[in-house]
């Protein structure tokens, strides 16, 4: 099955005969990869009904469910990894729920779009305006961001939250991008975590 790169990555980041929960699982296209080439046990909870549809048809056990509020109902260490995946900025407590990630999951698998992306400071710098970009592809006012943060904002959230790196990895337009560089260089950041 061929998954968008930042998917990939996170495929690649999930044991074999994992238990995991994917949290913002959109259409399921993640879980089925892990599902089809992994033998993962994968369940989802989605915002969007119309997305839930999709991952069901695809025969997946997802929920139609919000990461701000519907994550405590899930006990602790019920699940292997845990994936949020292009959701964190679009939580209104990402503190909240990368605590209640680490709680459900013995690994949390965290992606987001890195704003401090020279691409984004360069719109900011020289137009003034919030930037446009392949990966935040929308006007300010019909993103569904509302917490936007860099690499360097993320690492110090999750040390902040006792949260250990186990290991990370930066995409620009696809292509792998150096750790050195990634707060500048890298429009996605993957993140692989556990509780410290």
């Amino acid at each position: 099955m061929t998954l968008r790169r930042d998917l990939r990555v996170i495929a690649d980041m999930v044991p074999a005969g994992s238990r995991v929960l994917d949290v913002g699982c959109g259409d399921g296209a993640l879980m089925a990869a892990l599902r089809d080439e992994k033998g993962v046990e994968a369940r989802g909870i989605e915002l969007a009904a119309g997305d839930v549809a999709a991952a069901v048809a695809r025969g997946l056990s997802v929920v139609q469910g919000d990461a701000d509020t519907d994550l405590g109902d899930y006990p602790a260490d019920a699940f292997d990894v845990v994936i949020l995946s292009q959701t964190l900025q679009a939580t209104r407590e990402p503190a909240k729920v990368l605590d209640e990630l680490l709680r459900i999951g013995r690994r949390a698998i965290v992606s987001f779009p890195n704003f401090g992306h020279w691409r984004v400071r360069l719109s900011i710098l020289l137009g003034g305006r919030m930037p446009m970009t392949a990966a935040l592809p929308v006007e300010w006012y019909e993103t569904p961001n509302i917490h936007l943060c860099s690499i360097d904002d993320f690492r110090a959230l999750a040390a902040s939250r006792g949260a250990a790196i186990d290991g990370a990895r930066f995409l620009s337009r696809s292509r792998p991008v150096s750790a050195v560089f990634a707060n500048l260089l890298a429009e996605q950041a993957v993140f692989l975590l556990r509780r410290g």
